[in-house]
This record gives C-alpha cells, structure tokens and sequence, in this order.
C-alpha cells in the first residue's frame, strides 16, 4: 500500500470531524486486535479513535459498535513520545504521570512519529530542570496551548512530594525564573 494511500473508514472519519478542534496533520492506522484503531495528530491535540471490527466492517457510525475517541488529549497534556523503529511502536508519555499510551503503527510509512515530535516541541516555550533534595528531579516548563495562552506546569515523578518544603522552594523558584523568562506574571 502507498504512503498515501492509508484511510480510514467513513465511520472513524465522521468521529475524528465530530471530536477535533481542526485540521489533521498526519494520521496513522495502528495495529488492533479488536478493530480499526488510528491515531491522529491535530495542531491542537492527539487523538486515538477506536472502532470495533463488526463496526468497522460495515462502516457503521450509530450502532452499539460505533467508532469513539480513547483518547483525546492537547499536546501541552504529552511529557515526551518516543518511538522505537524496530518494533514500530511510539510511546506516549503524559506529564500528569497516567501510564505511557503506546501505538503500535502498521508498518507503513508514516509521517504521525515526525509530527507527534514537533508537536509537543512546539507547545514547550521554555523548560528548566530542577534538582531536588534526595537525588530526585523535575521540570518546570513554560507552555503553549494552540491558542496561544501560556502557562506553567511542573513535570515530576510520583516520587516528588511537592508538599516537602525543600522541594516546593526549589520548584517554586525554577518555575519563577521559566516564567518571568517568557515574560508570565
């Protein structure tokens, strides 16, 4: 099958028109032991729509096994993806620490890993790491959301306990510098 010539059903079609905020940029079928499963990468979010195989089959759009967006989420929600060429899986991972959300693409060529990678660099204006007490880490980021506004976020794992005050001070402190940086209150 050609570069351009993957498309989704006219039933996962009408569900991505039904939920997106605009444009699509790249989209790619994943590989799906239940169905039709694609992901879509708008300017202003990722989404994953899934489509049962009965439903898929006949191209339904109002039955029991309608397509639905799984996922649907912008791209100031995505940490970092990464992707591994060899088992042809991207990984996405969130800053809210919800487990990492993996694609596995189909094989065919596709331009989803490239545009999902400018994407969220794309949302990310400024980022500083921190050093926290104990050897842990965090980040503090300036973001951007596709229209426009900015905003803060703390990025840290589950073991960063925000309520210890050595960490707070330290957080709070990078998150002042990120943000006066790109001229924030």
């Amino acid at each position: 099958m050609g570069f351009f010539s993957q498309r989704p059903t006219t039933a996962v079609r009408r569900t991505v028109r039904a939920h997106r905020t605009d444009t699509v940029l790249a989209q790619a079928p994943l590989v799906s032991s239940s169905g039709e499963a694609w992901a879509f990468a708008t300017r202003a979010e990722l989404l994953l729509v899934s489509a049962p195989e009965a439903a898929a089959a006949r191209g339904e759009v109002e039955s029991r096994g309608a397509p639905s967006v799984v996922v649907q989420r912008e791209w100031a929600d995505v940490d970092r993806a990464t992707y591994d060429t060899e088992s042809n899986v991207v990984r996405v991972h969130w800053v809210d620490g919800d487990e990492p959300t993996p694609l596995m693409l189909d094989g065919r060529r596709s331009a989803l890993p490239q545009v999902l990678r400018e994407r969220v660099q794309w949302s990310v204006v400024l980022a500083e790491p921190v050093r926290l007490p104990g050897g842990r880490s965090a980040r503090v980021a300036v973001r951007r959301r596709v229209d426009g506004e900015l905003f803060s976020q703390v990025i840290g794992g589950s073991d960063v306990d925000l309520t210890d005050p050595e960490v707070a001070n330290a957080v709070d402190a990078a998150e002042a510098r990120v943000r006066n940086a790109a001229g924030l209150p």
